[in-house]
């Protein structure tokens, strides 16, 4: 079994921009969901919690940002357990990594489903802190793509940044990247961390039209002062969204830690609100529970 590094709590608050109690309570999923493949779906997604989302698109299986151990850097206790238990989840095609902060890159999780996973996809500069694992595992800078049985993954700019342990900030210059997975006429866009940049968005627009799916992160929202050169509050998310011009946005990156100093369900209640402000309705912006699966394209 390997062993994850020490991670110091200035570590953690740095490097993440969480703060949590090590023995806060974790809360059960009600009706996990143990067969996630959807038959009647061409797109479905299942919110595994925080940014792991299980993708399917027709036969192939995407992971994002797998987080499923109970804690994160040994330090900070999840609200809510994973929306999956790790067997049952079904073989990955890829799984990608946004950035190698400890709630995005988790290696304990990765040993948990080493065996599940065909190939790792990491920013430019990632792989350094992946060990040697069973599956392959690439890099790839900006708008580079891999592509393989049809499954295509280019990596796509975003605003944030990338370092591990805060040390490493001043070399760490490019490992953070959002995502799109395209397979059978389908396009899916991961957005991973994100401050709001309407550049970044609208070239990815430019080489992507057709979105239909984009998988936003909503938070942590306080203090605003810091979080906003990282991360996009819940209006600035929706924005990236009419940016991006996807079909479809499912909200993410909430309400599994405690991130930030944001109240539990403050993110989703913003993102209420600012949707009723731009009259956007549920039929756009699907807001799922941790352990909520949605069929986005119906077979």
């Amino acid at each position: 079994m390997r062993r994850r590094m020490p991670l110091a709590l200035a570590a953690c608050l740095l490097a993440t921009g969480c703060s949590g109690f090590l023995f806060s309570r974790t809360r059960p999923v009600a009706n996990r969901i143990t067969q996630p493949r959807r038959p009647d779906a061409r797109l479905a997604v299942l919110w595994v919690g925080h940014a792991t989302v299980l993708v399917q698109m027709d036969d192939k299986f995407i992971l994002t940002d797998p987080l499923l151990e109970s804690t994160v850097g040994q330090l900070t206790r999840r609200l809510q357990e994973p929306g999956i238990d790790p067997a049952d989840l079904p073989p990955l095609d890829a799984v990608v990594v946004s950035h190698m902060h400890f709630d995005h890159l988790s290696l304990g999780s990765l040993d948990a489903i080493e065996r599940k996973v065909h190939r790792l996809v990491v920013p430019q500069g990632g792989l350094v802190y992946v060990p040697n694992y069973a599956f392959d595992a690439r890099e790839l800078p900006t708008w580079q793509s891999l592509e393989e049985g049809g499954l295509r993954i280019t990596a796509v700019p975003v605003k944030h940044v990338g370092f591990r342990y805060g040390l490493d900030a001043a070399w760490m210059k490019t490992s953070f990247t959002g995502y799109v997975f395209e397979y059978h006429g389908l396009t899916v866009y991961f957005s991973g961390d994100t401050a709001y940049d309407t550049e970044r968005f609208r070239q990815t627009a430019a080489r992507f039209p057709g979105i239909d799916l984009a998988l936003m992160a909503i938070a942590p929202i306080h203090p605003r002062t810091l979080m906003e050169a990282t991360h996009v509050d819940p209006s600035e998310a929706l924005q990236a969204f009419v940016d991006l011009g996807a079909r479809t946005m499912v909200p993410i990156h909430y309400d599994t830690l405690v991130n930030g100093f944001d109240a539990p369900g403050e993110a989703a209640a913003a993102l209420r609100k600012a949707m009723k402000e731009r009259a956007l309705g549920e039929d756009r912006v699907r807001i799922l529970p941790i352990g909520g699966q949605a069929i986005i394209v119906p077979r």
